[in-house]
């Protein structure tokens, strides 16, 4: 369900993208319709990691009804990227992340949050390919795709493109279906083309900063971890 330009085809799926290796990334999962679940099951997705606090992972009256059975054979983890509502954070970001410009702040204050993230990964890669997830599929989403993609080996250029084609992604469901609160908004193709440069920019700024093997590893992961992280990346693992 991969289509040429990296989205997935999966039905329901908002903002879904292949990151690297068997990594995906997207938005809420309550989007997915049944036959989505199974599209995803099909193409060898076995493990979805929630990066929302656990008062985000809920239905809304506008989802499509799913049945439990239509994740049969996924295993869903839930790992957040943030403490909700802690002042170090919110002081500077506000209520939730929505700017590459925090990333650096995210990791500082909360690093053992993103390792769990990527210990998550080291367990599911046993399993089969994974899906991170956050609300929009944008930031904290985001923030963890920049780092595997960094793990993978890929360019200052791809990482940019990465975050800028998720971002556009939800910019343009919020075209279609409007954002879901005041503090987001669509964004017209003049302000957004660059406001998506100096971001994209900032994601590697970030990503390039944090070393990111070496943070894993300073923060919780252990070598075995990192080499499962990498081989589900499709990197060569560390030696």
């Amino acid at each position: 369900m991969k289509r040429a330009d990296g989205s997935m085809g999966w039905d329901g799926a908002v903002n879904a993208w292949h990151v690297a290796g068997g990594v995906y990334r997207m938005g809420r999962r309550e989007w997915l319709t049944a036959a989505g679940w199974r599209q995803a099951y099909d193409g060898g997705i076995r493990t979805v990691i929630d990066l929302r606090n656990a008062a985000e992972a809920r239905r809304r009256e506008t989802d499509p009804p799913v049945p439990e059975s239509a994740w049969s054979g996924i295993t869903v983890v839930s790992a957040p990227t943030e403490e909700p509502g802690d002042p170090r954070f919110t002081q500077l970001a506000g209520p939730y992340l929505n700017d590459p410009a925090y990333y650096a702040d995210n990791a500082r204050i909360f690093p053992e949050k993103l390792a769990g993230v990527f210990k998550a990964l080291a367990a599911a890669s046993s399993r089969g390919d994974v899906v991170l997830h956050c609300a929009a599929g944008r930031d904290r989403s985001g923030m963890v795709a920049a780092m595997v993609q960094d793990l993978a080996g890929d360019s200052d250029q791809d990482i940019a493109e990465g975050y800028r084609r998720a971002a556009r992604g939800i910019n343009e469901r919020y075209r279609t279906h409007g954002p879901p609160h005041d503090r987001e908004r669509y964004v017209e193709e003049h302000e957004l083309v660059p406001l998506l440069e100096k971001r994209g920019d900032a994601v590697v700024e970030f990503v390039r900063g944090l070393d990111t093997r070496n943070f894993l590893l300073r923060n919780g992961l252990n070598s075995a971890d990192l080499d499962a992280v990498l081989s589900l990346c499709g990197a060569a693992v560390s030696r």
